[in-house]
């Protein structure tokens, strides 16, 4: 092949202007990494405690409002301060910030705008005092973590007050007490994170006063949450809402816990829909106490001591839709702890101004459906459920003072004891309400239903 002078000029020509164009290109992309941690005398891997020349690179880049680059590699550290602007940006799965004790690892106290982005946080199970995480958060506007890693806590993972935000993407395992808490959010969303093995609850969302919410919990992976101090349902549970109004759980797979997969307390207008629920050892879907409002929808559950129960009328618990569930495998027991007299084996327990349509329930030891408590029971729905293999069908409270419930178009199968059965609390005490014959209720209407027994 000729290969001439001109050509040679050409082909140079032309590569000079490609590398320029790619330079060019790729200029923005350096910059927008943000400043190397090294700068600042930062050395990742070395045995060194860095906080002090951590706390340096965290304070001038969040001064100059450049993210901050750490590059793969371990960094030893005490507690350090977020500060206005702060962001870290780490190498996800190669940037590790190791524990040397103290309060927190990273605490901000009215910081705004702060971004943690591709950073492990071990803890080393150094433990942290009551109420802070190892990530901690007060009076915070448009706090982002995401995609991090946070493992060993020595106390909570991660503590929010009077915060707004995203926590997403991130992995959060072997905490000591909760992985992700939030006090009175500003508007939170906490999404896509995985959680495993927690000592008192997954996911806390609580306010210090009954009023509105608003956090999104949406698809996070929880597992292996115990009761690690006890109680009787304070902790164990996979996502916990008090007294925290408008709150939206919606489609997280939640697996083994020694409480509830949901539990709202004096939470109105929650919505916990499409959930997948597995091995939890109370109940599942829970809202009690002081609530008005909470639909209970699209949900799978297989193995609780209780599927679904919306109680507390006494304490002014009521409203309420449990539609569309799928719940099945219950369990003749609740843990140990619980109030003796606390019923188990049950697919849905209602008890004021609620409908159950719907639903589906295979396998309950000792009731499809239940439908008020002693004088606990006004303005019930139970239509269009189909129930399989429970003791009782539908029980529906006929003590003096009960009040109104409607069982009608509903398809109940193996039944022993009855398709539809009055109750005084807890006891069967009538004859199977669905046969020709039996006896009648003022306040029970007991419609057409197919009854196969």
């Amino acid at each position: 092949m000729d290969i001439s002078r001109r050509h040679l000029i050409g082909a140079s020509a032309a590569g000079a202007l490609a590398m320029s164009t790619q330079t060019a290109r790729a200029a923005p992309l350096i910059s927008t990494l943000g400043r190397d941690a090294t700068q600042y005398g930062v050395h990742p891997g070395s045995p060194d405690d860095q906080t002090k020349l951590l706390q340096r690179a965290i304070d001038e880049a969040a001064r100059a409002q450049i993210p901050l680059a750490l590059p793969a590699g371990v960094y030893r550290t005490s507690m350090l301060r977020l500060q206005n602007g702060t962001q870290l940006v780490g190498v996800r799965g190669a940037t590790r910030f190791v524990f040397n004790g103290g309060a927190s690892m990273l605490s901000g106290e009215g910081a705004n705008s702060v971004g943690l982005l591709n950073i492990t946080f071990d803890g080393s199970g150094i433990p942290l005092p009551t109420r802070r995480g190892l990530v901690h958060c007060l009076g915070g506007r448009d706090i982002r973590i995401t995609d991090c890693e946070i493992a060993g806590s020595g106390g909570n993972g991660i503590w929010l007050e009077n915060v707004s935000g995203d926590v997403s993407g991130n992995i959060i395992t072997r905490s000591a007490a909760t992985a992700i808490v939030s006090f009175d959010a500003q508007g939170l969303q906490v999404a896509r994170n995985t959680i495993q093995g927690t000592n008192d609850n997954g996911i806390e969302i609580i306010r210090t006063t009954i009023g509105d919410d608003g956090t999104l919990v949406a698809d996070n992976r929880i597992e292996d949450i115990k009761a690690g101090p006890g109680g009787s349902g304070q902790y164990g549970n996979a996502i916990n809402a008090f007294r925290a109004g408008n709150v939206t759980v919606r489609g997280n797979r939640i697996r083994n816990c020694d409480y509830s997969a949901v539990r709202g307390n004096s939470a109105s207008n929650i919505q916990i829909t499409g959930n997948s629920v597995s091995d939890v050892r109370e109940v599942a879907l829970y809202s009690e106490f002081s609530f008005e409002g909470a639909v209970i929808a699209n949900n799978t559950v297989d193995g609780a001591a209780l599927g679904v129960s919306v109680c507390n009328f006494n304490e002014g618990g009521r409203l309420a839709v449990v539609q569309g569930n799928i719940i099945r495998n219950l369990l003749p027991k609740r843990p140990i702890g619980t109030a003796p007299d606390d019923d188990a084996g049950i697919g849905i327990y209602v008890e004021a101004d609620t409908t159950v349509s719907g639903n589906v329930i295979e396998n309950a030891p000792s009731f499809g459906i239940v439908a008020g408590w002693g004088k606990y029971l006004r303005d019930v729905v139970i239509s269009g459920n189909v129930i399989r293999n429970a003791f009782v069908g539908v029980g529906v409270s006929v003590t003096p003072g009960a009040g109104t419930a409607l069982v009608n178009n509903n398809v109940i199968s193996e039944a022993p004891r009855g398709a539809v059965v009055g109750l005084d609390h807890a006891r069967p005490i009538t004859a199977d309400l669905s046969a020709e014959g039996a006896p009648r209720f003022a306040q029970v209407v007991v419609g057409t239903n197919a009854v196969r027994r």
